[in-house]
């Protein structure tokens, strides 16, 4: 047993440290309030797991690798890591994380509660103590303050003294010690007990030996992050791990790193970083793909990085070889080469280009095709910018001197000037096909964008094609074609829109492989110019969809929780299927490595939910939804019951509504509302009709008007041009003015305005 004050006197002297393969702090601000309010009524809170060892046997976060005895905390970092950064007002030595999640953290003496500094609800209310001040300068301080609760005094400072015994509290200690218990022994231990906690991923595992031989690896790795994070392109470090263990060993899985040694690891590292920086630069100059968005084929990069280790000099032999490499490249990302079983498929292609380089690859590629590598027409029938076929329809964008339709300059960089930011256009408005009839899919068709400069697309706005493209075309001729454009104006009505996406992806298609044909055959190779980049901007402001996804994960964010993947394309592991493309997707969890993966899908039809649900994905199908989810994590976690409400907060109850009242106006008119929608909008709103039956009508309004998101009734009206009938639309009426504060008017009128109702 040891009391937390010892424990906490140990990280500073350096006794207690992390190992190098654990993951970073992850926990978010209600869990530091569940556990301090746990801590504080003297519930269990678990005990600590070491691993008592010396500095030759592995490497370490928070101290150096000198000293003696030293005991590396396996489980209990989250707990005593926030216990370390409340109680000290700063983070621990080995700290990797957002230290926001225990800074700030109030106890409030009257009512016992903990929260977080909010400057309206507390700045004036002395009630409310600093945590950590309280631990740093002790209580003399408050007694002074206090004295102007004479009555109250003795329960304050009895309350005060209760917070600063935490001190006192002992935790169980059990520890791993032993010359048998290695870093791999004490890893898989690890994985064992901590199973519920941040889980290691095989690249985690894989590095531990490496550091313990060679501390700076993980560092040194993500310098590298780092510097390609510059340059727009994210990468994880399993990922640059493949690269690694590919120039290394000509094998796929991690665990063949056992037998390389620390030496031989740094001098594949720093080839690996090489062949990528080659490779994104092809990428980049020659295809145009310079950011993350439009980055395809991930993990075909590791077989190039491969291919160039092999290559005399490190280098592609010469311009042709370079794009038939690309040939492969494109060709494996759009058809989901490395989608299912990355490392069995990395396994095949390593042993294919040992015998026969790249063209043995897209020999192999094309088998695997059936022996067709062909890009046609329905193949660009994706939509949103998750679809595999969007970063091709950009590519295309930027090699075949797509031109701008409001200036008629080429979409590049040295032709652009200042210019140079682009910005997704969808050609036909989406208010005007979302009024027309037309659902999400079809208004977001890969075959309906297409990419101008910001200044044009503000100028277009959401004028009808017919005007738009007939001003263009008589501007600048040829710049229709440039773009893909079909000139038969009767495509260019809305009521054509159909026939328009048809002729487009035929013109699409046909462009896709010619240039594919120029990569493969290496004609044009060396006269190809170095494309530079250019920086592609957020879409239109006008997609409620969109705004509410961006108030979603700017709320989610707020709770603690990971920024998702948007648009993004979940396949699946074994078929490499589509299964789904995401608004929003968490591959390791809304927290990383809690959980299961989450995926929120607002067009459910399209996906393959049941498949998704048996491979372990907590599917979403509504922001409400999602965000109910989170808030009932945020509560257990903070250490209520779901649904509980906070010990700080009183809820008023709702009046009863007289009868011939303006709340009884009002009452009604929610429930005509709610007709309303499904007889004229053919909406149904279920979620809206319980909370009706549940709360009354007032009630929800005041509800959904505090929600940090418009809602998705409010998103499905607008996709069917209904926003009157809209609870934000009822409570700007002014004849329900008196029941609510100018605040909730505002907000209300304030949503309407930005999707161009005007109240």
């Amino acid at each position: 047993m040891a009391t937390l004050s010892v424990l906490l006197n140990q990280i500073d002297n350096g006794t207690i440290l992390l190992p190098e393969f654990q993951r970073g702090y992850v926990w978010n601000r209600d869990q530091v309030r569940g556990l301090m309010r746990s801590l504080y009524k003297g519930y269990p809170v678990g005990g600590l797991l070491l691993w008592e060892t010396v500095p030759a046997m592995t490497s370490v976060r928070g101290g150096s690798a000198d000293g003696g005895v030293r005991l590396l905390l396996l489980d209990g970092q989250q707990r005593i890591t926030s216990l370390y950064g409340v109680i000290r007002g700063r983070p621990p030595a080995f700290f990797e994380g957002d230290p926001s999640a225990f800074t700030g953290l109030r106890f409030n003496v009257e009512d016992e509660s903990f929260e977080f500094y909010a400057p309206l609800k507390m700045r004036d209310d002395i009630r409310w103590v600093d945590v950590t001040r309280l631990f740093t300068e002790g209580l003399e301080p408050f007694i002074r303050e206090f004295s102007a609760y004479p009555d109250k005094l003795p329960v304050y400072l009895e309350r005060l003294n209760r917070l600063l015994n935490l001190l006192n509290r002992e935790f169980h200690e059990e520890k791993i010690t032993g010359p048998d218990k290695d870093v791999d022994v004490v890893v898989d231990i690890f994985n064992r007990v901590n199973s519920g906690g941040t889980a290691l991923s095989k690249g985690d595992l894989a590095l531990a030996k490496i550091c313990a031989e060679w501390p700076p690896a993980r560092q040194t790795m993500r310098d590298h992050l780092a510097r390609w994070k510059a340059h727009g392109f994210t990468f994880s470090l399993d990922w640059l791990l493949r690269n690694i263990t590919a120039v290394a060993t000509g094998r796929s899985v991690f665990t063949s790193l056992d037998s390389v040694t620390a030496e031989d690891f740094e001098k594949a590292l720093a080839k690996a970083a090489e062949y990528i920086d080659i490779t994104l630069g092809a990428i980049s100059g020659r295809l145009g793909l310079d950011h993350d968005r439009v980055l395809m084929g991930r993990y075909a990069i590791p077989v190039i990085s491969r291919l160039l280790h092999l290559t005399p000099g490190g280098r592609f032999l010469d311009a042709a070889h370079r794009d038939r490499v690309l040939y492969w490249y494109v060709h494996s990302a759009l058809w989901g080469r490395f989608a299912g079983s990355t490392e069995s498929v990395l396994a095949k292609d390593y042993e294919t280009l040992e015998r026969s380089g790249i063209d043995g690859l897209i020999t192999s590629l094309e088998r695997w095709r059936g022996g067709n590598l062909e890009i046609r027409p329905h193949d660009f029938e994706g939509s949103t910018k998750g679809s595999r076929f969007y970063p091709l329809l950009y590519l295309l964008t930027r090699v075949k001197g797509a031109r701008d339709l409001g200036s008629g300059l080429e979409l590049r960089a040295e032709m652009l000037g200042k210019l140079t930011s682009l910005q997704v256009h969808h050609i036909f408005p989406k208010a005007l096909l979302y009024r027309a009839g037309y659902d999400r899919q079809q208004v977001n068709a890969v075959a309906n964008f297409c990419f101008l400069t910001q200044d044009t697309n503000l100028q277009i706005g959401k004028r009808h094609p017919e005007d738009y493209f007939a001003e263009a075309e008589e501007k600048h001729p040829g710049v229709l074609a440039s773009q893909w454009i079909p000139m038969d104006r009767d495509l260019w009505r809305i009521d054509r829109y159909a026939d328009f996406l048809a002729a487009r992806r035929e013109l699409l298609a046909q462009a896709a492989q010619s240039f594919l044909a120029e990569l493969r055959d290496g004609a044009t190779a060396a006269a190809a110019p170095t494309l530079q980049p250019v920086v592609v901007i957020a879409d239109e402001q006008d997609d409620v969809r969109a705004a509410q996804i961006r108030a979603m994960v700017a709320e989610l964010t707020r709770l603690g929780y990971a920024r998702p993947e948007l648009d993004s394309e979940i396949a699946d592991p074994v078929t490499g299927r589509v299964l789904a493309v995401a608004e929003a997707f968490w591959p390791h969890g809304l927290q990383a490595g809690q959980g299961n993966p989450v995926v929120l899908e607002l067009d459910p039809e399209a996906a393959d939910l049941p498949r998704l649900e048996e491979l372990g994905y907590e599917v979403f199908t509504s922001v409400d939804s999602l965000l109910g989810y989170a808030v009932r994590r945020s509560e257990s976690a903070a250490g209520r019951t779901p649904g509980e409400q906070d010990e700080s907060v009183t809820e008023p109850e709702e009046p009863a509504v007289p009868a011939g009242s303006v709340a009884a106006e009002f009452e009604k008119a929610m429930y005509e509302l709610y007709m309303r929608a499904r007889t004229e909008a053919h909406y149904h709103p279920s979620y809206f009709r319980n909370m009706l039956a549940g709360r009354g009508g007032l009630a929800t309004a005041r509800k959904l008007l505090a929600a940090p998101t418009i809602s998705d009734g409010f998103a499905a009206l607008w996709e069917r041009g209904r926003l009157d009938l809209t609870v934000e639309a009822l409570v700007v009426q002014p004849r329900f003015a008196e029941l609510f504060t100018p605040e909730e008017i505002e907000i209300a009128r304030s949503r309407l305005e930005q999707f161009g109702f005007a109240a």
